[in-house]
């Protein structure tokens, strides 16, 4: 039984490994090269199903749905990226000194971190972008900074468990400095649970992001979004579904890929913690 369900994670890690490295191929391969520009209109293609020509069909402007896939893509993947590496940053940083340190500090910080994590991230996000306007930097900012509290919870709680380690209390014994102990000593060992952090941060940053788009205040035309072209598309769900279709398989592939990856990892390499 142990056997298999070891054989099954690591069948989800090499599915989730594969499926995030081709997407991501695509994705950066759509930077340099789309078989079409994505924002070239052409009347006379409008709502034509899927041909040799286009692969994907196109959408009720003529332009080329799998160009502009592949460039949404882009857009989606770098706000969760961009998301991911400012919100874990931030929650990394603020986690490590208030699990390491504990005492008024943990207390001061802890509380306001509670505090900013009782409004759901994505509400913050929306909050946050009202204020400063749309656009594909500044959802990426906001989202980012609405992540930090979730991210921070979980390196406090894996700090606060190996600060009393035997490595750790040798190490300050022997005069070690304490910034080198927070991020030699005890970071590499809680890589497994902070990566498979990032792999979920990253996946509700792409849906966060699709829904932002969806409802017209995260990217701005005339970039291109898996979310915005889902929601132009459902005016045309009846007669050409695959301007829906092809965005949504796209984001559910690469949600899945970086989720079982995430998955995999921590199965892997954090004990199965």
């Amino acid at each position: 039984m142990q056997k298999r369900q070891n054989k099954l994670k690591w069948n989800n890690y090499r599915i989730g490994l594969i499926l995030t490295v081709a997407m991501t191929f695509v994705i950066l391969l759509g930077i340099f090269w789309t078989p079409y520009d994505p924002e070239m209109m052409q009347g006379s293609l409008k709502l034509k199903g899927p041909s040799l020509a286009h692969w994907f069909g196109t959408d009720q402007f003529g332009r080329d749905v799998l160009s502009r896939v592949v460039r949404g893509a882009g857009s989606t993947f770098l706000i969760g990226v961009g998301t991911t590496l400012i919100g874990g940053i931030g929650g990394m940083i603020l986690g490590a000194v208030t699990g390491y340190f504990g005492g008024w500090l943990d207390e001061i910080l802890m509380r306001v971190n509670d505090a900013a994590a009782a409004f759901p991230s994505v509400l913050l996000a929306l909050v946050m972008i009202s204020l400063w306007g749309s656009g594909t930097y500044k959802v990426m900012l906001a989202l980012g900074i609405a992540f930090i509290p979730s991210f921070a919870r979980i390196v406090r709680g894996e700090f606060m468990r190996l600060r009393e380690s035997d490595y750790v209390i040798s190490a300050r014994l022997i005069g070690v400095k304490t910034p080198r102990i927070l991020f030699v000593h005890i970071l590499p060992n809680i890589l497994p649970a902070l990566l498979s952090a990032l792999a979920i941060g990253f996946n509700n940053a792409v849906l966060a992001e699709a829904g932002m788009s969806y409802l017209g205040i995260g990217v701005q035309p005339p970039d291109a979004s898996l979310g915005r072209m889902l929601s132009e598309a459902q005016t045309y769900l009846s007669g050409a579904p695959w301007c829906a279709v092809f965005p949504g398989v796209f984001l559910v592939l690469l949600v899945l890929g970086v989720g079982l990856l995430g998955e995999g990892i921590l199965d892997r390499f954090g004990g199965g913690r």
